[in-house]
């Protein structure tokens, strides 16, 4: 392996065919210190990259920034999201640094800029009376898992992916206090926790009480499917159970999702008079500055309540007698 992800240009040249490119792509992500799954990641938009360039006419060998830029507009145009085209970019600059670093190919991923994000967030939060129109009907039409994992969710901001990884005995208790251990998204180990008030925890309670054969490794919320049934969930499955729920009480639009319940969580903390620190802690966010875009929506809605146009019309429509 390690003969491998040294390889020079003379073993792997990048203008030589497709075989030689698919060569330098499975190296470069070996040599990457990431996860699997990020190293998948840099497999496939390499992979889609260099097939543009074939599609395209374009030649390995005489490529230079000016068509990284070709490439990255063009994936806007398609409509990828500014955070998808961001994730191209990233593997193009990580993979031609390595290049140049392995004497393979120079840099000119130098100047190649990700695109701009808006500190916002797209998936809305509900309001106070959204969450309990969906509580209502998750534990009235619904099964007890999916109303205490959707429960807990709206409750302390657990991402989908930190509720299939949470295990029955992950329940414990932390300064007199009932917590979840909770492995958050990129970490190898359960770190972190979220609070288990009452009104979070009893409906666990009730469910766990229903299942069989339960031990502390066991998921704390099991998969019905057939196939899998007692088994570990997937975040598809969450996610699904968490739009059926939204459809259900008329949040049928895309900007209602699974990772709403998460923003919902932060936004009713600010709304409630808690502080960002507050949200933040229960979030389990690393950089504050991530908590503070939640303020956003406070001032947004502070516009919509407030909107100057209404005081123009009302000045306006006395002129002309309306």
């Amino acid at each position: 392996m390690e003969s491998q992800v040294t390889m020079t240009a003379t073993a792997l040249p990048l203008d030589t065919g497709a075989g030689n490119i698919s060569d330098a792509i499975r190296v470069f992500s070996l040599s990457q210190d990431v996860k699997a799954s990020s190293r998948g990641l840099y497999v496939r938009t390499l992979e889609t990259f260099f097939a543009w360039v074939q599609e395209t006419g374009r030649t390995v060998a005489t490529l230079t920034v000016v068509d990284l830029i070709a490439y990255k507009e063009q994936l806007l145009a398609s409509g990828k999201s500014s955070l998808t085209v961001a994730s191209y970019v990233n593997s193009l600059r990580r993979f031609y640094e390595w290049a140049e670093a392995n004497k393979i190919y120079p840099n000119i991923g130098k100047g190649l800029h990700a695109p701009k994000r808006k500190q916002a967030f797209r998936k809305q939060p509900l309001t106070v009376a959204q969450v309990g129109n969906l509580l209502a009907y998750e534990r009235g039409e619904q099964s007890a898992r999916d109303f205490a994992m959707i429960n807990l969710m709206v409750r302390t901001g657990l991402r989908c992916v930190e509720v299939v990884r949470a295990n029955a005995g992950d329940i414990t208790y932390k300064g007199g206090q009932r917590v979840l251990l909770v492995q958050g998204k990129g970490r190898d180990e359960k770190d972190n926790f979220v609070i288990l008030t009452d009104a979070a925890y009893n409906p666990i309670r009730d469910y766990l009480n229903t299942r069989e054969d339960l031990t502390d490794g066991s998921p704390l919320f099991a998969s019905e499917s057939r196939n899998n049934a007692g088994g570990r969930m997937t975040t598809r499955a969450v996610s699904a159970i968490a739009k059926n729920g939204l459809k259900s009480v008329g949040l049928d639009n895309k900007v209602f999702t699974a990772h709403s319940l998460r923003h919902t969580a932060a936004v009713n903390i600010l709304r409630a008079g808690g502080t960002l620190e507050q949200a933040q802690f229960t979030l389990r966010h690393t950089n504050p500055a991530t908590t503070q875009i939640y303020t956003a929506t406070l001032r947004e809605e502070q516009r919509l309540l407030n909107g100057g146009e209404a005081l123009l019309d009302c000045l306006y429509n006395a002129a002309i007698g309306m």
